[in-house]
Order: C-alpha cells, then structure tokens, then sequence
C-alpha cells in the first residue's frame, strides 16, 4: 500500500519527528515504514520513546526487535542533527515537501522516513530529468571510460547523472558530469557531512558546490554493508533509468538494476569483453529485459521524451553505394580481370544492351570502368570525382 498523501506541508514537529526517526530505522525499513503510515511520525515516535510502549503497540515485529528501537532512540536529539546539517550548509526534505520527489513514493513503505541534503539545487526539479550511472569499484580503464562518456554526454544534453560517489564507475561519472559543467547527484549510504570513501573528499566537495549530495541517515553516521544495499533503491527510484557499466555477478550495481526493474523502470547495461568477469553480470542483465547501450544518446532516446533519437548507425559509405541498382549490376557483371563485351554484360546484369551501354558510359565518367578494345573492364583504381553523388541519383 503506498504512503498517504501528506494534507499539506509539514510543520517543524513533524520534520522533527521524522529526523529523530531517521536515527532509529534503518533505511528501507518496511515496517518502519508501515507504521509510520499508520501512526504519523509524532505518534511513531513517541510509541518508540515512551516508557510503557509495549511490543502490541508496534505490530508485526517481536518484543526484542521493538526493546532494540527503544534502545536506539534513547538519547536522539534531532533538533542537533537539524543545527548540524544547516551548519553544513544543508537541509532536511521530507514527504510533503515542495522540494520532494514524489518518485521516491513508488517504494511504499520502503520509502525514505527524509533526505538529508547538501546543495543549492532543487532535488525534486533535478530529479525529473535523471539517469542513475553504477557500476563495479575495480572498474578496468574501459568502465572508467564509458562511465565518464555517459556523465559528459548526459550532462552535454541537459540530463542529471545520478551515483554513489564510490571508486570505480560511480566516481567517473559524477567525474564526466562535472567536466561537462553539468548537474551530478551523489547518494550516500552515510551521512551527508561524511566523507566517504576518504578517498573521494574532493570529488565530494566539488558535488556540492556543482550539484547535491543526498542520504537517508542522519549527520554523522556511518555506512554499512546493508547501508550501502539499502540506498541502491533510492538511486533506482529517483531516476528514469539505470545504466550498469561493468558489474560482476555479485554486484551492488546489480541489485540497483533490479530495483529498478521492480519499480517499471528502465534498466540499460553497457557490454563488455565476453571474456570479462567484471561485464559478467552486465551480460546477464542484457539476456533479460534490459537494454544494450553504448552512449548516452542511446540512454536518451530510452528514457527521454518521444522524438529524442539516437542518431542512425551506419557503416562507412563505399563508392559503389552511390549507384544506382542498375548501375551495381552492371559493374558486379566485370569480371576481377579481363575485359567483357557489351552484349556479355547486359546478360550477366539483366538487362538490355543499350541500357548496359548507357550503364557503361556513366561508369566510365565515375572512374569505375575503362574500354578495352571492344570490351570494357574494371579501373584497376577507380576516380571518383565530384560527380560521383550524382551517379547515384
């Protein structure tokens, strides 16, 4: 069941309420999130904090499970957390919000309980117009490549690359959004204020400056294993599509992919080396429903609007497919070597003599043929001039 609708924005005890609770449940928490749909945040919260809750109050986990939340919430101070993220120059976005993407409402009660954000830009305007891009830590040099092609090409076009500011394909895309001047999200599985990996400080730093930096726990806290698990659905959710640019079997890029899948959206996979275990789950991807890319018009034209077409790819154009059909056949009628008679040629094309004749002459004038004798043979190198186009009218 999805989340109700909010009657209108939040007041400050609601988003306050909502920020304690982003200390307390674990992202993506279903029950969490049922329960706040059920009881509102403030009453959430206050089950949670009151010293006669008991396990009935919160159905549908065991009293442990419910000893283990009260645990938690002893000592929250959100009215902190909210001083610590407008001292990073930040904010907290909750549902109801005007800056709220609704799209992050297709996760029901796995939604977010709030975003924390860094940044000057919009999240709900940029949102609409974004495209995920994850993929392996221990990129090779080819997904390092591919994923800054497709960070330059979305940026170029007006698009907003979406990633997880982790080494590998992560850190090259929001890299080739940047270089482009244009718009980059980073999704962390810790708090918005830490920098993690350490490694990343000044990429970091730059997203917000260029761009935004968002996750679902509060300011401070820590990444996990399971943490970096559970933000892959809010990339998913957050964007149109997902594109995977090398990813192993047992890959995180792979459950934001299926995610996505489970949400309706578009999943995309750029191939690799058959040979190569880290394009491996990629290729499994790719026998499934998602689609083959190489750039980001081919992303475009999948999750952009109708009319928004990847250019036509062709192979190069060769003199002779400037021809005619009658002209082709006449020419494939020479022989490799050897000069052919005119009656000869029109047989082997199918056609008339007087037409071979013209077909010949016009030939000739393109630099593909020459006479011999009575014959006409093969230019051993054709002289294609100016007029070759028209020949082919």
């Amino acid at each position: 069941m999805p989340p109700a609708a909010p009657n209108g924005p939040p007041d400050a005890r609601e988003r306050t309420a909502r920020a304690a609770l982003t200390r307390i449940l674990e992202p993506g928490d279903e029950h969490g999130g049922r329960w706040l749909r059920e009881f509102g945040a403030e009453d959430l919260l206050c089950r949670l904090t009151s010293e006669d809750c008991a396990a009935g109050a919160l159905p549908g986990v065991t009293g442990r499970r419910v000893r283990g939340l009260r645990a938690r919430a002893v000592g929250v101070e959100p009215e902190r957390d909210l001083d610590a993220v407008r001292a990073a120059g930040g904010r907290f976005v909750v549902p109801g919000d005007a800056e709220w993407p609704s799209q992050l409402d297709d996760l029901h009660d796995a939604r977010p309980v709030g975003l924390w954000v860094r940044g000057r830009p919009d999240l709900r305007m940029w949102a609409l117009r974004s495209v995920a891009v994850v993929g392996s830590r221990a990129c090779t040099p080819y997904g390092a490549h591919m994923a800054a092609c497709l960070g330059s090409g979305l940026a170029e076009r007006g698009w907003v690359v979406v990633s997880g500011a982790a080494f590998g394909v992560d850190g090259s895309a929001h890299r080739g959004a940047l270089a482009a001047g244009g718009a980059t999200v980073a999704v962390l599985a810790c708090g918005v204020d830490v920098v993690y990996p350490r490694g990343h400080g000044q990429l970091i730093g730059r997203i917000v400056e260029q761009g935004l930096v968002i996750g679902e726990l509060p300011p401070g806290d820590h990444p996990t294993p399971s943490r970096f698990v559970m933000r892959n659905r809010v990339i998913a959710a957050l964007t149109r599509g997902t594109v995977v640019v090398e990813a192993e079997y047992r890959s995180g890029s792979l459950v934001t992919a299926r995610s996505a899948q489970r949400l309706g959206r578009c999943t995309m996979g750029v191939p690799g080396p058959a040979t190569s275990g880290l394009s491996a789950g990629v290729h499994e991807l790719l026998r499934g429903e998602s689609m083959l890319v190489t750039d980001a018009a081919e992303v475009i034209e999948l999750v952009g609007d109708m009319g928004e077409l990847a250019p036509r790819r062709t192979g190069p154009v060769v003199p002779r497919d400037l021809l005619d059909p009658a002209g082709r056949r006449v020419l494939e009628a020479l022989p490799a070597g050897g000069a052919l008679a005119v009656r000869d040629a029109a047989r082997g094309a199918g056609t008339t003599v007087d037409e071979a004749l013209g077909k010949l002459y016009e030939l000739h004038s393109l630099g593909f043929v020459e006479r011999d004798g009575e014959g006409w043979r093969l230019t051993r190198r054709p002289r294609i001039g100016s007029n070759a186009r028209r020949g082919g009218a």
